[in-house]
């Protein structure tokens, strides 16, 4: 029994190995644009993954460059012609999102802090507390496609209630994690805040993902997480004052985000989704700097909502409320 645990340890310990030195080598060759095996082979050497400063074998670079194209569904190519350079096939589609360049901008950072001991203090991060509990058990639900059996408890109920659903994709938003299930009662898609499940167990229940379901069509006119049929997507006029609109231009509020009018001192920005409660929210936050502002112009009817929400905050710090 000793011997096989040690076998296991062993096992897993090679396999992240593997795992970090083809995150290394992708991440090498995706900030150098086009390199050739010999640079590749000098910063290995030098690289803190390698702690015997090794070479890299031709051999194990291809087998590594082969794992990659598997696991990753990265191609690393070689130009024979412009001097051997080894560069990433449709380098463009890693700014695109996804979990891909999610999960290798995530280790190449872990890669240079540990590179930078001394630097290790003065790097913070966001904590997300809700991904720390239930989000493992979660994936691996979504990967065997067996149900879970949730209690949860939301903001709106005094008491918990236990229910089985089937994990369909998760998200997180704003330091909180999300699943999208269905339920096994009803049959219908909800989403759920892993911080508010109380308690989550795997069953032994298998369920089928539905082929047309698609995870980025789902949140597709949504701004965050919210999903609310009650509110059809159309389009959004918001104009916005001075220096804030650098901070919409730089870090969009919605994929359909597009300027479509420049003055000197503001400008016009369209959108086209569900205008839910987390969107006029996130407007209210937006338009919270008292010497710049944020107008809604179209739809009419939000227009009125985001003017009373105005005067009951007039009202509020006036104390007429």
């Amino acid at each position: 029994m000793t011997r096989n645990r040690k076998t296991r340890s062993s096992s897993k310990s090679n396999a992240a190995t593997l795992f970090n030195r083809y995150v290394w080598l992708v991440d090498t060759i995706y900030r150098a644009g086009r390199i050739t095996f010999e640079e590749i082979n000098e910063r290995w050497q030098r690289s803190s993954l390698n702690e015997t400063s090794e070479e890299l074998p031709l051999k194990t670079f291809h087998n590594h460059k082969n794992a990659i194209q598997q696991m990753f569904d990265i191609n690393i190519e070689c130009d024979r012609r412009g001097g051997y350079l080894y560069y990433i096939e449709h380098a463009e589609d890693m700014e695109q999102g996804g979990v891909r360049t999610w999960l290798l901008n995530t280790f190449a950072v872990n890669h240079l802090i540990n590179e930078s001991h001394h630097l290790k203090r003065r790097i913070l991060f966001e904590e997300i507390p809700s991904g720390q509990r239930f989000l493992t058990q979660i994936i691996e639900a979504m990967r065997d496609n067996r149900t879970l059996e949730m209690t949860y408890q939301s903001f709106w109920n005094d008491t918990a209630h236990t229910f089985e659903v089937a994990p369909y994709c998760v998200k997180v938003f704003r330091q909180r994690w999300y699943v999208v299930a269905c339920s096994t009662s009803d049959d219908r898609l909800r989403i759920y805040a892993l911080d508010r499940i109380r308690e989550l167990r795997t069953s032994e229940h298998l369920f089928v993902l539905p082929k047309d379901f698609d995870p980025q069509a789902y949140f597709a006119d949504s701004f965050g997480i919210a999903v609310d049929e009650d509110y059809k997507p159309e389009q959004i006029k918001v104009r916005v004052s001075g220096i804030q609109r650098q901070y919409i231009r730089t870090l969009p509020l919605h994929a359909s985000q597009q300027e479509t009018k420049i003055t000197d001192d503001s400008s016009i920005f369209e959108f086209y989704l569900r205008p839910t409660l987390d969107f006029q929210q996130e407007l209210i936050s937006q338009a919270a700097n008292t010497d710049e502002w944020v107008e809604v112009l179209e739809p009419a009817w939000l227009r009125d909502q985001m003017k009373q929400v105005g005067i009951n905050l007039a009202k509020a710090h006036n104390g007429t409320l």
